[in-house]
């Protein structure tokens, strides 16, 4: 069984992929479903486009490299980042940034138990 699953994103017409750890990938498909449905309540002027999952898989070819292949922890890490710059006054952007930040956490502690059992 493959320790790797592939997140496909489409933000209008531009499709990125990101290889995240099989045992999290569906968390990041949730906090996605999660960061939409909370979008719409924000009113700050910078508010991020964010691009939908729709769909996962466990092995990806990629026949076009004109396609972005992103690291799962680089990506949230991008996402982290993005959330933190929102100006938001209205409504308290704390909860989506520590669901990010704790899936963060996850990938971290993930990808270091990874490198000790390559090392």
């Amino acid at each position: 069984m493959s320790t790797k699953r592939y997140v496909i994103l489409q933000l209008t017409n531009h499709i990125e992929f990101v290889e995240m750890p099989a045992t999290h990938a569906y968390q990041l498909t949730a906090l996605h479903l999660r960061l939409h449905k909370e979008l719409e309540k924000l009113t700050a002027a910078n508010i991020p486009s964010l691009p939908k999952v729709i769909a996962e898989c466990d092995a990806l070819d990629r026949v076009s490299l004109d396609y972005k292949l992103h690291n799962g922890l680089d990506y949230i890490n991008q996402l982290e980042q993005t959330f933190a710059a929102i100006n938001e006054k209205a409504y308290p952007l704390i909860s989506l940034l520590t669901e990010i930040r704790a899936l963060q956490a996850q990938l971290e502690q993930w990808y270091e138990d990874e490198e000790e059992l390559a090392n």
